[in-house]
């Protein structure tokens, strides 16, 4: 039996982000990281502006800024041929206002070297949780296989930072709001050649859509579906995949000969849901586990972070000095609510406003008025930058090194 002071289920963004966070407090942690590394293709490789703040409070931007990665400062979109620039980050008050596209697995591995720094920190790979222990009605602890054996940690505090499929959600009972989402994403990805754009690109054709990202050597391109429709559009086989996707990124078609099958297209069932109550006694759930978004923004890993932040604010102390309360828990849900409903609202304002009736269009796309209105007035830009940038309550370190 392993004893803690915080088991963390999940070693994603906000599980390591948490863990590094509570044992540079000075609170015993124990990550359990399913996987035997993080080289996995996470396709959300954008850290935003919010999570560089974060960095620069812990003094680690400088640091962070020398991994391999590039910049986008600006995001354009095409409605039929019609080319409108939608949000401008370069005027956001933090120093690094812009999207650095990195690879996830460079950043998780940048915070795992950093946590083990502390001699509370540790990191369990190959280490996959299998149910939560609870006694009087309280979770006291995680039943785990670890590198092949079975496990049992006790923790004062047991967190869910494993995702939308997350074990520790199911296994609380805790009552989950589906908000709903019209469409399903096919990820792939195209080489960029000298010449093309820097930007990220969205374009909105009649009847289909995709966001193309710039990833130094290659696009990583979402085509946007209709939500169910994954089998019909396989069923048609990778020419006609081609086909479609042709029209609706002009300049590219050679390009598309570079899906070879339809294995070369992964899908994400895009979902957005919400939990009622984020806790019970002694469990915890933040970030997706708590708050699935939908992809549109890339804003998921970054507002999975800022709880991170907020949850190692509020719980640091109590779990030290072991006094931790279901109040405790209760902060954390009551700080981050607001942020993770306004976002997921935003999400699903543009998914009814603007990708339904994209996706069901069979004539001329519209630009949408507050799209022709950044195109009036410029400064305009500056909101949908600060709400993808920074998000609607980005949040501070108040916790102190030990």
């Amino acid at each position: 039996m392993i004893k803690t002071q915080c088991c963390i289920v999940g070693g994603g963004p906000a599980g390591l982000m948490l863990g590094f966070l509570l044992a540079r407090a000075g609170v015993n942690v124990v990550v359990l990281e399913k996987h035997a590394d993080f080289l996995r293709d996470f396709r959300g490789d954008t850290v935003h502006p919010s999570t560089m703040a974060v960095m620069d409070e812990l003094g680690l931007l400088d640091d962070f800024l020398k991994l391999p990665h590039h910049k986008i400062s600006t995001m354009a979109g095409y409605f039929g041929s019609r080319r409108v620039q939608i949000a401008d980050l370069t005027h956001l008050p933090v120093r690094a206002p812009y999207i650095a596209m990195m690879p996830q697995w460079d950043f998780l591995n940048f915070i795992a070297a950093h946590a083990r720094a502390f001699p509370g920190f540790q990191l369990l790979v190959r280490a996959e949780a299998r149910a939560l222990v609870s006694e009087g009605g309280k979770v006291v602890g995680v039943r785990a296989t670890v590198e092949g054996k079975d496990e049992e940690i006790r923790a004062d505090l047991v967190v869910g930072c494993d995702g939308r499929h997350s074990m520790v959600r199911e296994q609380t009972g805790l009552k989950l709001d589906v908000l709903g989402a019209p469409m399903d994403i096919m990820w792939f990805r195209i080489s960029h050649q000298d010449g093309d754009s820097r930007e990220v690109m969205g374009r909105f054709s009649a009847g289909g859509m995709i966001v193309m990202l710039d990833r130094g050597d290659y696009w990583q391109c979402a085509y946007v579906i209709p939500k169910g429709s994954a089998d019909k559009v396989r069923a048609g086989g990778i020419e006609k995949v081609r086909a479609t996707l042709a029209t609706l990124m002009p300049g590219f078609e050679q390009r598309l000969a570079e899906l070879r099958t339809l294995d070369d297209l992964k899908l994400l069932t895009v979902a957005v849901e919400r939990l009622q109550t984020w806790w019970k006694p002694g469990v915890l759930c933040i970030g997706d586990a708590a708050h699935t978004m939908s992809p549109i923004g890339g804003v998921g890993v970054n507002i999975a972070i800022q709880d991170a932040v907020a949850a190692s604010n509020l719980l640091a102390a109590p779990l030290r000095e072991n006094r931790l309360k279901d109040s405790d828990l209760a902060a954390v849900q009551a700080r981050r609510l607001f942020p993770a409903k306004a976002t997921q609202a935003m999400q699903v304002g543009v998914q009814n406003g603007v990708i339904a009736p994209t996706l069901a269009s069979t004539g001329e796309v519209k630009i949408p008025l507050p799209v022709t209105l950044m195109q009036w007035f410029p400064i305009l830009r500056r909101l949908p930058a600060r709400l993808v940038g920074m998000g609607f309550r980005p949040e501070h370190v108040q916790t102190k090194p030990v």
